[in-house]
């Protein structure tokens, strides 16, 4: 395998433990107010995660620049919803 197929299953894992955060979160918080904000903290950062992680794997510049965009539209409706702080 190839260093970037390494560090992309890195980037996955990581990823991937930071969306199990924030599902724990939700689990276990005693409000809707603070189970949203662990929700969408951790599911912010490890989309992040994935999205470099399959960046690292595209083949294509459009299709980078379409995972960033798609990136960038959930981190602003996130915003615009105020599930951000």
């Amino acid at each position: 395998m190839a260093p970037s197929e390494y560090l992309s299953a890195a980037l996955l894992i990581i990823g991937g433990l930071f969306f199990l955060a924030g599902t724990l979160g939700l689990l276990r918080f005693p409000d809707v107010y603070t189970r949203l904000h662990a929700l969408t903290k951790a599911d912010n950062v490890g989309l992040g995660f994935a999205v470099l992680a399959v960046i690292l794997q595209a083949e294509a510049w459009t299709t980078v620049f379409k995972l960033l965009l798609i990136w960038a539209v959930i981190i602003a409706a996130m915003t615009l919803y105020g599930f951000t702080q």
